[in-house]
């Protein structure tokens, strides 16, 4: 691969802005059509893989949940070649047996972000990608693979993570409704990243590190900043593990893996391609080209 491509990407949540063991370090700063990245990326080698980092925060934790440039994220990567992303994602738990330092990896999201872009499709071009399984179930599974491996690891496989807009806590109220709903994790930032990766035909799972029971259990003290970067710090030690242990087991090729991610775009864009202008194929060409 060139000096500026990677087939894996990673992007990391809160506490987690840089990768040690990255060797050959560059930052490379991307422009793209849905404005610039949370950050510069980080290209490198984990034992020998290229791979691409980029702290969805920024460095510093400066960009707030509904203000992460996900569109710009998602499609960096893309330019760079990426096909794999491993997101790791701060949230609490809405399951008594969901304990704060488990790690999960959720197979199901529900939706309750109200101000975000959601797709790369507008302004005269429209697609409808199929987002039943919301995370790749091959790529969940080889992160199921690894944690089960390094056994020190209480971890949970499957569960609906909902999405919260955020920047604030859930009222209780709320949080009891949605562990009615039945959903089993709370966080701010696996939407719309999820979506996108979908349009973009890429292979998207998350390790969610739980921080905290949010505000519903009554034993428990009400979730605080101070008790989520405590947990998080040790969380994150561990998410870092398993990425690397994943990285180095990542097929080269996507053509004989189980999912259909890599070709999520196929037959989904409706529009007539009479009725496209130049500047639209030029602003698609990266997600859709063969499509259009």
């Amino acid at each position: 691969m060139g000096m500026d491509r990677a087939r894996i990407g990673v992007i990391g949540g809160s506490g987690l802005y840089a990768i040690e063991g990255l060797s050959r370090q560059r930052e490379v700063q991307i422009e793209t059509p849905f404005g610039r990245p949370s950050d510069a990326l980080v290209m490198g080698e984990l034992d020998g893989v290229p791979v691409a980092f980029l702290p969805r925060h920024g460095r510093g934790h400066r960009i707030a949940p509904a203000e992460v440039p996900s569109r710009a994220n998602i499609y960096a990567l893309k330019s760079l070649g990426v096909e794999w992303i491993l997101s790791v994602s701060a949230v609490g738990s809405l399951r008594e047996d969901f304990a704060p330092l488990d790690l999960v990896i959720p197979d199901q999201l529900f939706d309750r972000t109200k101000m975000r872009p959601s797709t790369f499709f507008e302004d005269g071009i429209v697609a409808h990608v199929a987002m039943a399984e919301p995370f790749c179930p091959h790529l969940s599974g080889m992160l199921w693979e690894s944690m089960s491996g390094l056994g020190d690891i209480r971890a949970h496989r499957g569960g609906t993570y909902i999405c919260i807009e955020g920047p604030q806590f859930s009222t209780k109220a709320e949080s009891r409704v949605y562990r009615q709903w039945g959903c089993d994790i709370i966080g701010m930032t696996a939407l719309p990243e999820a979506k996108l990766a979908r349009e973009a035909e890429m292979c998207y799972a998350t390790i969610a590190c739980i921080t905290d029971y949010d505000v519903w259990h009554e034993s428990e003290d009400p979730v605080t900043v101070e008790m989520v970067i405590q947990n998080l710090t040790r969380n994150v030690a561990n998410a870092k593990r398993i990425i690397r242990d994943v990285v180095g087991r990542l097929p080269a090729d996507r053509s004989h893996v189980s999912c259909s991610c890599a070709s999520a775009l196929k037959d989904t864009i409706m529009t007539d391609r009479a009725l496209l202008t130049p500047e639209q194929r030029s602003r698609y060409a990266l997600l859709a080209e063969k499509y259009l």
